[in-house]
């Protein structure tokens, strides 16, 4: 019997392996098949070079490179190609600060200020009576501006950090560092609550941060195509992806300095970012996990607040829900570069991407890619029906129509939307139709006015008064009770989201009409903004004439701004009627003289109209 067992066994061994085996097989199938249809999207949408690492159970199972490292050579990016990850390095430095903390090195909970030597917070009325602490920058909740930085190149003037914060040499945000709020009341995403973050580390350890994060991370993991130094310093890595603008064309030398380390210095590949991500998980897990502590991994990866993109935590995102399952994740995106890291919360599972290109070129490829492995592999985890009840009608009624950005609050990327199609609600938002590249995500009911959004780990209260009034939304995420987020009814409906639906749910002569009780019913409201940015929304969804016409509208509603003429002439430029393109430039040139831009394109259009 014995012997019957042990020869039951060696079998079923053997057929567990080969079934094993067979699954892995597949898979790899699965996914070498994107190879093809990965390469035509790149020719398409003009990208030169696409890395990526996919990992399962753990352990990464599967990589591949496309394209080439720069535009002006033939070289084949290969899988130690490294690439400028831009904001990925925000919960790189983040996992870096937590074990520091761990080491009883410095204390995420103290006062920043008691690290700072160079230079020191800004006076706010904001803090007067608050400290800002470590965590608060972490988790971009700390309230100070400067949300982002450009690259630099060699030849141009680089500021020091110090300088950074101070507002000295920054093209884009030219002014100091700022407090917007009172600390820990509210959220804003800020890539100089970083660099205040770097310096402290370098004040207090007295080395330069990409030596700290070297020292206590990619060492330690063994990681040899990662690196915080920068193209100016010793040191930094030759095999290199250079980055390029939206014609593909190389930006400047093609490798950006960025002095800004904390925030956007990290250079990489997939796989390292990949191998980052499982020490993480393993952490998460309490298992296998060499470097970062389950502590650590908690510590990071735990929901801080609700504000803002409704989830993150001390340096990662927690609020994308592709496949119905919980992440940890991050994007980066500076000109001409950008990639993602997605990491799942269980199972030990993720993508690691980047591209050498700008966003209209790395985007749609990007986001086809991601979505592709999480299908091919079986990642989706469907929604469970079986606790669904029927929507009532009155709250179908009252919930249907547009809304600002609720999902994620990113209002500048345009409007939700709820609508009713075949008996089933939809909600249509712009960034999660980015990033999973479906127009419409399905609604599921539960109960109570709350809904579940396919691909979306949020939960949606719709808060009804007595009358059934609308009077709000409650955001909320399963298995953190205390994390909510309150919108009231003006944070959700506004006169832009009433603009929006009135030119889009009806004929131009109808709209305008409506328009005109819009403007009675907010009569202190300008609505000037709103109409030039519903022309340009409209003229990007290719319907040119609805464009044009309400960039018309806007002039004659706000005939003696310059901005409306102006718009106007970049629409009839753009569409190739260059006499009224230029006949508006000039019109708005009249009413503005130090509209250099006016008087630049009318040089522009002369010149193609052949008129001296």
């Amino acid at each position: 019997m014995r012997r019957i067992n042990l020869i039951f066994l060696l079998a079923f061994s053997c057929a567990f392996s080969f079934a094993q085996e067979t699954n892995s097989s597949e898979k790899l199938l699965a996914l070498n098949s994107l190879k093809t249809n990965t390469k035509e999207m790149m020719s398409q949408y003009n990208l030169k070079g696409l890395s990526v690492a996919v990992f399962e159970n753990y352990k990464i199972i599967w990589t591949n490179q496309w394209g080439i490292k720069a535009a002006d050579s033939e070289e084949k990016i290969d899988k130690n190609t490294v690439y400028s990850t831009a904001s990925i390095s925000k919960p790189i430095t983040a996992i870096v600060c937590a074990i520091l903390e761990e080491k009883g090195l410095i204390n995420l909970e103290d006062p920043i200020e008691n690290y700072l030597k160079r230079w020191k917070l800004p006076k706010s009325n904001f803090t007067k009576d608050i400290n800002v602490t470590w965590n608060q920058l972490l988790s971009h909740t700390a309230g100070t501006s400067q949300g982002g930085f450009e690259d630099y190149y060699e030849g141009d003037s680089i500021p020091t950090i110090v300088q950074s914060l101070q507002g000295k040499l920054l093209p884009r945000t030219k002014k100091p560092i700022e407090f917007l709020f009172k600390p820990g009341t509210n959220w804003e995403y800020s890539g100089g609550g970083y660099v205040i973050i770097q310096c402290a580390l370098e004040d207090h350890f007295k080395k330069p941060l990409a030596q700290i994060v070297k020292e206590n991370l990619l060492d330690p993991l063994q990681l040899q195509n990662s690196t915080m130094i920068q193209p100016n310093e010793k040191g930094f890595l030759t095999n290199i992806a250079k980055v390029h603008n939206s014609k593909s064309e190389i930006i400047k030398t093609g490798i950006p300095i960025t002095p800004q380390v904390a925030p956007s210095g990290l250079w990489s590949t997939p796989t390292d970012l990949a191998l980052i991500a499982i020490e993480m998980q393993k952490a998460l897990l309490g298992k296998d996990n060499k470097v970062i502590s389950n502590a650590v991994a908690k510590k990071v990866t735990d929901i801080v607040t609700m504000n803002g993109p409704r989830g993150w935590s001390y340096g990662w995102q927690r609020s994308i829900g592709l496949g119905n399952l919980e992440w940890f994740s991050h994007d980066g995106s500076n000109t001409g570069t950008g990639g993602d890291l997605l990491a799942s919360m269980k199972k030990g599972n993720g993508i690691a991407i980047l591209a050498n290109g700008d966003k209209p070129n790395r985007l749609p490829v990007m986001s086809y890619v991601e979505n592709q492995i999480i299908n091919k592999l079986g990642w989706n985890k469907a929604i469970d029906e079986k606790y669904t009840q029927q929507i009532p009608p009155i709250l179908k009624q009252k919930i249907i129509g547009y809304y600002t950005e609720i999902l994620y609050g990113y209002d500048r990327l345009g409007p939700s939307k709820i609508f009713e199609e075949n008996g089933t609600l939809y909600l249509i938002s712009s960034y999660l139709k980015d990033i999973t590249s479906s127009e419409k995500s399905k609604m599921y009911y539960f109960g109570n006015n709350t809904f579940k959004v396919d691909n979306y780990p949020n939960l949606i209260q719709f808060n009804l008064n007595k009358k059934n009034e609308l009077e709000g939304i409650t955001i909320s995420r399963p298995n953190y009770t205390s994390k909510k987020l309150e919108l009231s009814l003006n944070q959700i409906r506004t006169p832009q989201t009433e603009l929006i639906e009135i030119f889009s749910e009806n004929n131009f002569e109808t709209a305008v009409i409506q328009f005109k009780k819009l403007k009675l019913k907010h009569i202190d409201y300008n609505f000037e903004e709103d109409l030039n940015n519903l022309g340009y929304h409209f003229y990007n969804k290719k319907q040119l004439d609805l464009s044009v016409q309400i960039f018309t509208l806007n002039c004659s509603e706000y005939p003696k701004s310059a901005n409306t003429y102006d718009s106007l002439g970049e629409i009839y430029e753009a569409i190739g009627k260059l006499d009224l393109a230029k006949q508006n430039y000039q019109k708005s040139l009249d009413l503005n003289p130090k509209n250099e831009n006016a008087r630049q394109m009318i040089s522009k259009i002369n010149a193609r109209l052949n008129i001296k």
